[in-house]
């Protein structure tokens, strides 16, 4: 009697396992949402999307940014027709930064030209206008190569939490349940309180790819803006002096 009592109650624990197997699951935590359950998931699921979109973009975007940068400015130094160099820059794609920033300096330095002997000339010269259309023209690229990092901060920072409003949110109501019916047992607890835990795993991989990749892209954005910096300073000396002065042109 007491072997057979003792072998019923493995099976017991057992089937309650599996029961609570069952109920514990993201397709029953969908079905136990409420208005709040909803709504912090929906915030997750956008977030996710909108983090992975800005994602793909830039990487798409800079790598591409990545594979013309070097050869638009050696063959722009490689030309030796300085109206050659424009028109090749001329023929870059819109999204190309390097070839507007040489494109602002040239504008720049022939729209001083044109106006020589004005007001314009003498309040400014020609060093003072190209450096001025440089330092906007790198200012205006380094802002296009923030798109979508406040998207990645927004979700890298905030998705946890919004997850774990959902976790908290649940284990309050799963709570309210077990005391309703009185049925404080381990199968009774996994299931609602493993369901709540889901959210929390929601909100980390909504947040871990968005973080891993703002940070890459930070990165990456500083030495872009480093490259910026170097290349505006070579057209500056071109433009205003006519030719490039320092370590940069030494070497050539």
């Amino acid at each position: 009697m007491l072997q057979e009592t003792a072998a019923a109650a493995p099976a017991a624990a057992g089937g309650n396992n599996a029961a609570a197997l069952q109920q514990m699951g993201f397709d029953h935590l969908i079905q136990g949402f409420d208005a709040v359950g909803w709504v912090v998931f929906l915030t997750l699921s956008i977030m996710s999307v909108m983090s992975w979109y800005w994602i793909i973009i830039n990487f798409i975007k800079n790598m591409r940014m990545r594979g013309r940068a070097d050869r638009v400015v050696s063959t722009f130094w490689e030309t030796p027709n300085a109206q050659d160099a424009i028109r090749f820059m001329e023929e870059q794609p819109k999204s190309e930064p390097f070839s507007k920033i040489a494109l602002d300096a040239a504008q720049a330095a022939a729209h001083h030209q044109r106006h020589d002997g004005s007001r314009l000339a003498e309040s400014l010269n020609r060093s003072e206008f190209v450096d001025r259309a440089l330092r906007q023209a790198v200012t205006r690229e380094s802002l296009g190569l923030e798109d979508g990092l406040t998207v990645l901060a927004t979700v890298g920072s905030a998705a946890p939490f919004v997850g774990l409003l959902g976790t908290v949110w649940g284990i309050y109501h799963a709570l309210i349940k077990i005391g309703s019916s009185g049925d404080a047992s381990i199968s009774a607890v996994a299931g609602p309180v493993g369901e709540a835990l889901i959210m929390t795993a929601i909100g980390l991989f909504a947040a871990i790819p968005a973080l891993l990749a703002y940070n890459a892209y930070v990165r990456f954005n500083r030495i872009t803006n480093n490259q910026f910096d170097t290349f505006a300073h070579d057209l500056h000396d071109f433009f205003a002096t006519g030719s490039r002065v320092g370590e940069a042109a030494g070497k050539r």
